[in-house]
């Protein structure tokens, strides 16, 4: 399926980076967090790509129109430096659309815009690009193709250190509860959509306002409860810690070092 992507946010809360990059190109490692979302995507056989373009757009083109693949894949070097052989490849087989959605397009805005490269496609999918996960796409996948709802994304455990509190009329406090321990949940995102989607987002509409409860009403919107590793990068705290899973290689949502990708159906 073919995968839509938004890239246009400026990621103001991570001010140290964003003012030369833009946020999805914010780096974990060696690579910036678009590619390890889109390395998920791949994994699962999903390598058709729209990438919404806004704010400095011509950082992500420049970056894959250079592409390095020695960063991240095993290589021969030869002839003193003149042959360089891969042994293995990240992007040879990815198909990327690159698409300007407009500077301060909203993500409701920026799904609209990308909506003629989706034509024809039963189903497709959608993703904020800032937010990694070691969820089992294949399954998400296989449930909703044997659905008839038009809208389905991620529900989460919130990761914020926030905690909830509970107080009488007088002001008197009978609870605090972690944010992340309640029965809480939010969207995490990681969408899939029917072409109906279309219908229900109206011009400047953000998506998961109007047009999510416009679905709500209709009964045409699935969450999908994952309990497993879930993160964004929103805050510098949040990139250092992503930072420290994937330098001492146990970054969670690396399923393509972990082990080959189920077969769809299975």
């Amino acid at each position: 399926m073919k995968v839509i992507l938004f890239c246009g946010g400026q990621g103001l809360r991570l001010r140290e980076y964003s003012e030369a990059v833009p946020k999805p190109m914010v780096p974990i490692g060696s690579r910036p967090i678009l590619w390890h979302n889109m390395r998920y995507y791949a994994h699962y056989g999903h390598r058709d790509f729209i990438l919404c373009l806004g704010y400095k757009a011509e950082v992500i083109k420049d970056y894959f129109l250079h592409y390095d693949e020695t960063i991240s894949n095993d290589f021969v070097l030869s002839d003193g430096g003149r042959s360089i052989d891969l042994l293995s490849s990240d992007i040879d087989d990815w198909r990327i659309t690159f698409a300007t959605t407009g500077l301060d397009a909203n993500v409701g805005q920026r799904l609209v815009a990308a909506r003629q490269f989706v034509e024809g496609e039963d189903m497709f999918l959608a993703n904020y690009g800032d937010t990694l996960t070691d969820a089992d796409l294949n399954r998400y996948v296989d449930d909703f193709r044997a659905r008839t709802e038009i809208a389905a994304f991620l529900s989460v455990r919130p990761t914020h250190a926030f905690h909830i509190v509970k107080s009488d009329p007088e002001g008197h406090v009978t609870d605090v509860e972690a944010l992340r321990d309640s029965n809480l949940r939010i969207n995490g995102g990681y969408f899939i959509f029917r072409p109906e989607i279309f219908d229900f987002i109206e011009p400047g509409e953000e998506l998961v306002e109007a047009p999510f409860r416009r679905l709500i009403e209709a009964r045409q919107l699935v969450a999908y409860e994952h309990d497993g590793f879930w993160a964004p990068m929103d805050t510098l705290k949040e990139k250092t810690v992503l930072e420290a899973l994937d330098a001492a290689g146990s970054a969670p949502w690396e399923v393509w070092m972990r082990r080959p990708a189920p077969e769809p159906g299975t």
